[in-house]
Order: structure tokens, then C-alpha cells, then sequence
């Protein structure tokens, strides 16, 4: 087989059991973390309505088409994402790796922060809901970042069905639940000044490249894209499915959760007069406050914080299915073995983030080990992943074969996606060329 024959895996392999069971796991997977944590906090880092504007066309114009290659990419090889990359182009397996070792920082982190949402969750269930400073003060956040570590092991034991399990019955309430709390937010006395934050722009920060470049990398957090799990994930949808329609919806879903997510804290932070650029805690600071002023509060922040738990935790079984897939595959591990092996590696990874909000406050460059993680790997790296995964697919893959991973009838996606995925590396070095000169 040369290097551009990619046909579908004749194996037997675990798969979603529908379409919509995959688009239910897919949302489940980036709608936790990168939408009601990681998107409220850029905003507020990064001049709201700007933001957002640079947000939205990086993820129509560029961040769709992605996803819906690296999603067909999986499905047409059906392995892991080192070995989906291997098969594209020989020297695909260094880039797979690649993907794999960020795909560990990132989540490394992630169940740090999933942590905190745990002990939040516990704690309305205590009726003690307590400011994230109150929170930090001891080893919370170590001790609850190794529960949710064994935890997520214990899951990704039970394997695919377990996720779309999940994803299928908390998801939906999820959604109910924020939208219930942004028609709250809407009577707060800060709701206009948050509506004007997010939604008036200052059209002259789209000159800095700066915005742009949080922005692609937000508009590839939320997706997901060049972390493996969409690779991972269309490698176990059945044959039938229509690539483009999954994809669109998944980001719609993502895309409107990311906004209803600011509509939800952004009044309560302008009510409050709390700090919009007060970094990765913003949910945290924000959230228990709200509830405390809330009537039957102490309720709603218990299904709220459970909620919010769960989702968090489906980023995190995502991340680490990409990782024990991999595992599995090149070292030749059975399934238990590498979740085993993968969860290890997490306790020992992840200690670092735990720390910086702790009494010992680890810190690099004057910021939280975490937050340097996040700024770092989740927006630079997660962006030079995408474009790196593109190009190579783009150019080495032909593109009836590309059409054949989309399954659709429409010649429009596969065109779009050819020509981004082949321009996409030369526009990045001129970007890169431009800030420097």
C-alpha cells in the first residue's frame, strides 16, 4: 500500500451506535470545559466583543472545515490518532506522537480543573458553596484532581458505551439548566453592561494580532481540533454517517453554548464588579455568588455544580481516549492495561497544575503553572497542531478519498476543506513572518 491509499480498516472495532449518539458524545467531549470555563475567561481576557467577532470567523471560515477532515481522517482508517497519521504519510507517525504528548499536557490540567468542579459539586451538596480563594486555601484542588483522575479510569474501563451513556442524558440537561440561568442573569443590574460587553465591539483590536491569535486558538479549543479527539472519536462512527451535517451541528451546539455561557456569568461579574480578565478562576469566583443570592440558590447550585462536574469529566474521558488509544495500538497494551497505564501517568502529570493553587502557589513567568499551561498548550500549540494535521492530510491524501471519509453527496465541503487544508500552513508562516518583521 503507497502512502496515499488510505482504505477503511477491515477490523472489528467498538462504534457509536448512531449518528446522533456520536454528535451527543462529540458536544459531551468539548462542551464542558471549553465552552463554560475556558470561553468566558478569554472573553474577559481579551476585549469581549472583539473577541468574539475574530472568535466567530476563525471558527466558520477555517475552524469548521478542520473538523470536519480531522473527523473523516478517523473514520476512514479507523485507529488511533498516531496510527491515522501514520497511514496518511510515513513520517505522519512524528505528528501523531505530537498530537498524543499534547493531548496528555492538556489533560493533565483538565483534571485539575475538573477537580474543582467536583469539589464544588460537593460542596453544594454540603449547602457549603465557597468563594474559589475559601476553596484553594488547602490541598483541594490536589485532592480532588486524584478522585477525578481514579475516576475517570474506572469509566474509560467500561468503554465507548459508557461515554455515549453519559453524554446522552447529562447533556441535555445541561443545556436547560444554563439557559434557565440566563434568563436569571437577563434581571441583574449588570446584564446591559454585560450585553454591551460581549456583543459592541471596539472594531480597532481586530488590528492586533494578538486577538486573532487567541481567538484561532479558542475556535480550535472549542472543536477540539489538533488534540486527537476528533480523529479518535470518527474513528468509531459507523460508515453511514454524514461527516458535514454531524460536524455542523456539534459546532453550532458548541457555539451557542459558548455564548449563552457569557450571557450566564458576565452580568453576575458587572452586578458584582468582579474583574472580566480575572483569568482561568472567573467561573468559580463568579458562580457562588450567584447562587448565594439566588432564591432556593443552595438547590440550584447543586444541580448546577453536578452538571457542570459532568461535563467537565466528558472533556476528560475525551482526552484520555485519544491517550489509551494510542496506547493501546503502538505498544501493542490490552485495554486495561493502557487505561491503567495512561491513569498512572496522569496522577504523576497533573501534580504541577494542582499545586499552583495551593498554599505552595506554583507559578512560571509570574502566572499559575495551570494558567501557563493553558495560555501555552491550549492556544499556541493546539493551533500549530490544527494547521500541521491539515496540511498533511490536504496534501498527501487524494481527494476522492477525502470525500469518501465525508460521506456526503455535496462536492462543496470536500472543496473547501482541500483548499484550506492545502493554503492553511503558508498563511500561518506569513502570519508568523508578519509579527516578526
Amino acid at each position: 500500500m503507497t502512502d496515499c491509499e488510505v482504505p477503511y480498516s477491515q477490523g472489528q472495532r467498538a462504534q457509536w451506535s448512531s449518528e446522533t449518539a456520536f454528535v451527543f458524545s462529540m458536544s459531551a467531549a468539548a462542551v464542558g470545559l471549553g465552552n463554560l470555563w475556558r470561553f468566558p475567561y478569554m472573553v474577559g481576557e481579551n476585549g469581549g466583543g472583539a473577541f468574539i467577532i475574530a472568535y466567530l470567523i476563525a471558527l466558520v471560515l477555517v475552524a469548521l472545515p478542520i473538523m470536519m477532515m480531522e473527523v473523516g481522517a478517523g473514520r476512514l482508517v479507523q485507529g488511533s490518532v498516531v496510527g491515522t497519521f501514520r497511514t496518511v504519510r510515513r513520517f505522519g507517525t512524528l505528528y501523531g506522537w505530537f498530537v498524543v504528548m499534547l493531548t496528555i499536557a492538556i489533560t493533565s490540567y483538565y483534571l485539575v480543573i475538573t477537580g474543582w468542579t467536583m469539589g464544588y459539586a460537593v460542596s453544594a451538596f454540603c449547602m457549603a458553596v465557597e468563594p474559589f480563594d475559601d476553596f484553594t486555601t488547602g490541598y483541594n484542588s490536589l485532592w480532588y484532581f486524584f478522585a477525578v483522575t481514579v475516576l475517570a479510569t474506572a469509566v474509560l474501563i467500561r468503554g465507548v458505551s459508557a461515554i455515549e451513556n453519559i453524554s446522552k442524558i447529562l447533556m441535555p440537561v445541561l443545556v436547560l439548566m444554563i439557559i434557565g440561568l440566563v434568563i436569571f442573569a437577563a434581571r441583574m443590574d449588570g446584564w446591559e453592561e454585560a450585553r454591551s460587553f460581549i456583543f459592541v465591539a471596539d472594531y480597532s483590536q481586530l488590528a492586533s494580532p494578538t486577538i486573532w491569535l487567541f481567538a484561532f486558538g479558542q475556535a480550535f479549543y472549542t472543536l477540539a481540533i489538533g488534540q486527537g479527539y476528533l480523529v479518535t472519536y470518527g474513528s468509531y462512527i459507523p460508515q453511514q454517517t454524514n461527516v458535514p451535517r454531524a460536524c455542523l451541528i456539534v459546532a453550532g451546539t458548541e457555539t451557542s453554548i459558548a455564548l449563552l455561557a457569557g450571557l450566564m456569568i458576565f452580568p453576575f461579574v458587572f452586578t458584582y464588579g468582579f474583574d472580566p480578565g480575572a483569568g482561568s478562576q472567573l467561573a468559580f469566583d463568579t458562580l457562588p455568588r450567584v447562587f448565594d443570592e439566588m432564591e432556593h440558590g443552595a438547590w440550584l447550585a447543586m444541580g448546577f455544580f453536578f452538571l457542570f462536574f459532568a461535563a467537565a469529566f466528558s472533556s476528560c474521558l475525551a482526552g484520555l481516549k485519544v491517550i489509551t488509544a494510542a496506547f493501546s495500538e503502538e505498544f501493542r497494551m490490552g485495554e486495561l492495561r493502557s487505561v491503567l497505564a495512561v491513569g498512572c501517568l496522569m496522577i504523576f502529570l497533573g501534580v504541577p497544575s494542582a499545586l499552583s493553587f495551593s498554599p505552595l502557589e506554583l507559578s512560571v513567568m509570574g502566572m499559575p503553572f495551570l494558567d501557563f499551561m493553558d495560555q501555552f498548550g491550549g492556544t499556541n500549540m493546539v493551533v500549530a497542531s490544527g494547521i500541521i494535521g491539515t496540511g498533511l492530510v490536504c496534501w498527501f491524501v487524494p481527494r476522492p478519498r477525502i470525500a469518501q471519509a465525508l460521506g456526503a453527496r455535496s462536492r462543496w465541503w470536500e472543496f473547501k476543506i482541500y483548499v484550506i487544508g492545502r493554503s492553511l500552513p503558508f498563511l500561518a508562516a506569513a502570519f508568523i513572518l508578519w509579527n516578526i518583521l
